[in-house]
């Protein structure tokens, strides 16, 4: 009797151990099909990456957080498009601007996309692009008789920190704004929009769609001055000596993207003029 339970726990025994063989090798070939099914698809789309850390500060229309607290803007809508194409999953941080390149060096980003000008720092990042143009304009209040840039002397103007207005006004370097009393480096664009209008400054400057923004709201009270301060190439900035192929096949798909029409219907969507965005005037 003892021997015949013996002989049947052994069997059960047996049994139990070649069922969790079975289990253990199922699971082992699910994962091999699972890393297999991920080397094919970094082997068809060229790129190892799985995300892709985009840094930029809240800049209506190009970037910026709506109502839900989504990300939304021209430049989201062709990231969106632009990582779907590479097989990647973009991710979007909001950052202080003139901090950027500390977010960079620190690799709590991959890389700056949000109305970043390339022109005249080509040789500071990594690029990819141009994939837009853009002017720099100047706004100012009806109330302060300035009608021209030569108007601007004895005023005082606002700029964002780190941009290529500050750049140009600081420098002196456009002989059509001289003798301005003060220059103003706000960190974000809704400081500099607030000082505009409660009057602590006379005219402010930035990219011509963001601040056609920031007129629409209130027309009575701001026009933009019909001189354009700068014309400059917009771009996706890379840290300096980044070594993968991100950048350049990130390039490659915003190339894709201009000839196929798909950047100027995005920038069409957010009600602009596309041809002054893509280089056509």
């Amino acid at each position: 009797m003892r021997g015949d339970i013996f002989k049947k726990t052994c069997e059960y025994i047996l049994v139990l151990m070649m069922v969790c063989i079975l289990l253990l090798t199922g699971c082992s070939e699910s994962n091999d099909t699972d890393e297999d099914d991920m080397i094919k698809a970094e082997e068809s789309s060229g790129i190892s990456a799985v995300s892709l850390v985009i840094g930029s500060d809240n800049y209506e229309p190009y970037n910026y957080i709506d109502e839900s607290g989504e990300n939304v803007g021209i430049d989201v809508d062709i990231a969106k498009e632009a990582c779907r194409r590479l097989g990647i999953t973009p991710v979007f941080k909001q950052i202080t601007w003139d901090r950027k390149d500390s977010f960079l060096d620190s690799k709590e980003i991959d890389c700056l996309w949000g109305s970043f000008t390339m022109s005249g720092r080509t040789d500071d990042y990594r690029w990819a692009g141009p994939y837009m143009y853009s002017r720099q304009v100047i706004v100012v209040r009806k109330d302060r008789g300035i009608n021209s840039f030569a108007d601007l002397k004895g005023k005082r103007i606002a700029v964002q920190s780190t941009s290529k207005p500050e750049h140009i006004i600081l420098s002196g370097e456009d002989d059509r704004i001289q003798g301005v009393s003060a220059v103003y480096s706000m960190s974000t664009m809704s400081e500099l929009y607030a000082s505009l209008r409660k009057g602590y400054i006379d005219a402010a400057a930035g990219h011509e769609v963001a601040i056609k923004r920031f007129v629409d709201t209130n027309p009575q009270q701001f026009i933009i001055l019909d001189e354009i301060l700068y014309k400059s190439e917009l771009g996706v900035a890379f840290k300096k000596g980044r070594s993968d192929d991100v950048p350049d096949m990130l390039n490659d798909i915003l190339k894709q993207m201009i000839d196929d029409g798909t950047i100027k219907k995005i920038a069409e969507s957010y009600g602009i003029n596309a041809d002054i965005f893509m280089g056509d005037d």
